[in-house]
């Protein structure tokens, strides 16, 4: 699943925070319709079956109350794709990211492999289960965590056990660290705690670029991983860290450093298009004074492959900021697909982050300096971001307001899933005349809503009333920028025609 991910560190925040935001964007000529849910403990399965893999696994029985942004159709499993439990504990699965084929070959990915013949005709094979993937990893972890290094712990365990059908980058958080996992193969696993002063960007593309090996196999600090991993490595010839043995002291040991894109991630010209450029991307955004980034003497370029995963950023980030960057598109630069200055060709080159069939985004933001009950927000929106908004939520709730819970298959506008899909729709086709309709809607409704959060906790009134009212307000701004884009689009049509019939 192609998505675009920003992690920030509690002392890289605006309000000390730690904040993990993700696009989920469907796949080419897909549009996969999104709602938030709350999943109460009598809600969560006890033996959970994956739509994809056919694999079943038997969950402990004191599953923690968490939200989620599953899919609206059952049709492909659940999809849970991001929430917060009732312990305050975020996750966000999964950045879909890359490997080598000396990686896949060593430990081969676990796909699913339907049944051939007949039952008890010759020749019959039973079909053979797959691994965990996207479909099933909140649901299968979320729920059943307290820390998020107690979230690193337990996916890791259960890749080792049943492995994966594809190559994953998962995020945990609580109030204090942020963990980033990614998977190796089909059974392995590195995972690395964000510096508390950085933030990290992942597009689509194993993003590690440091870890070391001997604390994850000690102390565990700020690097985790599989049991087995030095072992799989040197079976396999996957450290390309070129030795400098020569120049130890007596009795000095070589390092046990390595860099994991250059073990088991890619570097292809696909990268280039598709991956790299998004990083480069949000990177000029976050430290656009840190080196250059534009013009043949650049730093870092679109398609350079050692752009940073986790860099301090030049001031502290706010969640607009997280947005924003989410749902860029190249402004200010030759590859805008909405430009009109430059050389043609470049127009729409690289991908987009703010993308046509973005799914969902959501962030979620974990304060420690708040009282428990009210220190858990997700932020959550649908559709194109250029052309969405974001919305703040209490997670710490038994139920979700119906506007934004309540998506189906029937396009409507009393889902915030569908109107975001037609604003985006509509507000493309007549980009010039509708963007500053887009932009007001976005200027006024993050502060409307996030004041009513903001209200709450300091009365310290009921969370679930405060989403409701965020809802309405939600809903009532959302219905006029719809009916504004219409119009715009509207005049726009071909078949227009300046006198009128009066």
């Amino acid at each position: 699943m192609p998505c675009t991910t920003i992690l920030v560190g509690k002392k890289a925040s605006y309000d000390g925070s730690t904040i993990v935001a993700r696009n989920e964007d469907s796949g080419n000529g897909e549009f996969t319709p999104k709602r938030f849910a709350v999943v109460r403990p009598n809600e969560q399965p006890t033996e959970y079956h994956s739509v994809i893999s056919h694999l079943s696994i038997t969950l402990p029985d004191n599953p923690l109350r968490y939200t989620s942004l599953p899919n609206a159709l059952p049709d492909e499993g659940l999809w849970a794709a991001a929430g917060i439990n009732e312990k305050n504990v975020g996750m966000s699965a999964t950045e879909t990211i890359t490997s080598n084929a000396r990686v896949l070959a060593a430990d081969p990915l676990v796909e699913f492999q339907p049944a051939k013949g007949a039952q008890g005709q010759p020749g019959y094979e039973p079909e053979v289960a797959g691994g965990i993937g996207e479909e099933d990893m909140v649901t299968l972890v979320l729920p059943y965590i307290r820390s998020a290094r107690e979230g690193v712990q337990r996916l890791g365990k259960l890749l080792e056990e049943y492995g994966t059908y594809e190559m994953n980058g998962i995020a945990f958080h609580d109030v204090d660290e942020i963990w980033w996992l990614e998977t190796i193969g089909g059974h392995h696993w590195i995972a690395r705690r964000v510096p508390d002063d950085c933030y990290v960007t992942m597009p689509n593309q194993l993003g590690i670029d440091h870890f070391d090996l001997q604390d994850a196999e000690a102390e565990g600090r700020g690097y985790l991983c599989s049991s087995d991993l030095r072992s799989f490595m040197e079976q396999n010839h996957l450290d390309l860290t070129l030795s400098h043995d020569s120049d130890l002291g007596p009795g000095s040991e070589p390092s046990h450093t390595f860099n994991p894109r250059h073990a088991f991630g890619s570097t292809s010209d696909a990268d280039h298009v598709y991956n790299t450029p998004r990083a480069w991307a949000l990177q000029r955004y976050f430290n656009p004074r840190t080196g250059s980034w534009d013009g043949p003497d650049a730093d870092l370029v679109p398609e350079a492959d050692d752009i940073p995963w986790c860099q301090r950023p030049e001031r502290k980030i706010t969640v607009e900021d997280v947005k924003y960057a989410l749902s860029l598109h190249y402004q200010g630069t030759p590859y805008d697909p909405y430009g009109r200055p430059g050389v043609p060709d470049l127009r729409g080159l690289y991908r987009p982050i703010g993308i046509n069939r973005t799914s969902q985004l959501s962030a979620t933001q974990l304060c420690g300096d708040l009282p428990q009950e009210y220190c858990a927000v997700q932020w959550i929106t649908f559709g194109s971001n250029p052309f969405n908004a974001f919305v703040p939520l209490f997670a710490n709730v038994d139920e979700a307001p119906a506007y934004f819970a309540t998506t189906d298959k029937t396009v409507s506008t009393n889902s915030f899933y569908w109107a975001n899909r037609l604003i985006g729709a509509l507000a493309d086709a007549s980009y010039g005349s509708s963007l500053p309709h887009i932009e007001r809607y976005q200027e006024g409704l993050v502060p409307q809503t996030y004041r009513v959060l903001l209200q709450a906790r300091t009365a310290k009134t009921s969370r679930e009333e405060a989403n409701q009212r965020i809802a309405d307000i939600t809903r009532a701004l959302t219905d006029d920028v719809l009916d504004k884009v219409l119009y715009e689009a509207s005049m726009n049509m071909r078949n227009g025609f300046s006198r009128s019939d009066n």
